[in-house]
């Protein structure tokens, strides 16, 4: 009985140190599978719009006289 109890800790304390690192790998291939989704989808060209025809134009600052000069 007691080499079974020693079997199940260990098995308890190997599994409690590897469940972060399993999840960050799960977590990284699913990243990458969105990232080359994306890549994909931007590869094939962006849809045509009527907003897409439009220039983009930047929002004017609201204080023109700021100290930070962007």
């Amino acid at each position: 009985m007691n080499t079974i109890m020693n079997f199940l800790g260990t098995a308890v304390l190997f599994a409690l140190v590897l469940l972060p690192a399993l999840l960050g790998l799960a977590r990284e291939r699913r990243i990458d599978r969105e990232l080359r989704a994306a890549e994909r989808a931007r590869s094939d060209g962006p849809p045509e719009t009527a907003d897409a025809a439009q220039p983009v134009t930047a929002a004017r600052r609201p204080y023109l006289r700021s100290w930070a000069r962007i």
